[in-house]
């Protein structure tokens, strides 16, 4: 194995360029008409995603290490998992705004390229608080573990498009016209410029990630404090979803348990940042136990949809 290669300015340059490439293609070439995305299609660029993520993690192992390359995979799980709440956030933003499923492509693309930009400032912040206050390394593991107790008994999405005071802000301070106008953010409105509800849409779609997000960042923390692990583990989960979500949308209230293994996932990563300093969780061990509650809390919520759907067709 090679020896292990810095991280410079020039690989996160790099990194940033072939993932804004990637989606100009995307978005320019394979989306570039405004249809609805299949679930097929949706479920083929999710497999492409994943196999780029995957091809990721084999260049870390060459460059960095093997520990490297498993710290990515299990922030990129991680991330990737808790995320998946993110998705019904989405579809209720999408339904609240009556959305046309054929602009929801373009929506999710510039969501993603805020996310860039976003996801950086956080990790950056995250990242530098650790190393100049090492007591904030608890602080985040109280409030992953809190998090995670409220998750367990919450019932509700996190994002409540109707009483959301960014959404009513943007109402009184911006002219809004009443209609679409085709996928574009900014319409004429009696001779004047103004910003169409699809501008609101990508608003909200921003201020959910942003949610999301302080809940996240600070669960992939507790896998690594290194931030080009972090960032890209953080990137390509939310390109995997965003790809995903198309063929998640429908049937992810039939996930009923998803929930429940998201907040043990929560508190599992907090329990592992307040212990951190006395007991060492190796990295594989995390993956493992993640990995384990997301598949037994929807293998679960499989098997009781089945034997709810098998009732009701009994009787």
């Amino acid at each position: 194995m090679l020896a292990s290669v810095p991280i410079t300015v020039w690989h996160w340059a790099a990194f940033i360029l072939v993932i804004l490439l990637f989606l100009a293609f995307d978005l320019g070439f394979f989306h570039r008409s405004t249809r609805a995305e299949t679930s097929r299609k949706a479920l083929f660029w999710s497999t492409i995603w994943f196999f780029l993520t995957v091809l990721f993690a084999c260049g870390l192992r060459v460059w960095r290490g093997p520990e490297d390359s498993l710290e990515f995979l299990t922030a990129y799980f991680v991330e990737f998992s808790l995320s998946m709440d993110n998705v019904a956030a989405m579809a209720l933003i999408f339904a609240f705004f009556a959305v046309p499923a054929r602009y929801q492509q373009r929506l999710l693309f510039q969501g993603v390229m805020g996310a860039l930009v976003l996801r950086g400032m956080m990790i950056g912040l995250g990242v530098t608080l650790i190393h100049a206050f090492q007591w904030t390394l608890y602080l985040m593991g109280a409030f992953l573990i809190f998090t995670g107790v409220k998750w367990g008994f919450s019932k509700q999405t996190t994002v409540r498009p109707e009483s959301n005071p960014v959404l009513h802000l943007a109402r009184k301070i911006l002219p809004v016209s009443g209609d679409y106008d085709g996928d574009k953010f900014l319409t004429w409105v009696d001779g004047r410029r103004a910003w169409t509800p699809l501008a609101l849409v990508l608003l909200m779609v921003e201020t959910a990630d942003l949610i999301f997000a302080v809940d996240s960042i600070p669960a992939v923390l507790a896998v690594t404090q290194k931030p080009f692990i972090v960032f890209t583990s953080n990137i390509f989960a939310i390109l995997g979803l965003r790809s995903l979500y198309f063929a998640l949308a429908g049937a992810i209230r039939y996930f009923r348990f998803l929930k429940a293994g998201l907040a043990g996932v929560l508190i599992f990563v907090g329990l592992k940042m307040l212990v951190s300093r006395w007991v060492n969780v190796p990295t594989g061990l995390s993956l493992a136990i993640v990995a384990a509650m997301m598949a037994l809390s929807m293998g679960f919520s499989i098997w009781f949809s089945c034997r709810v759907g098998r009732k009701e067709r009994e009787h």
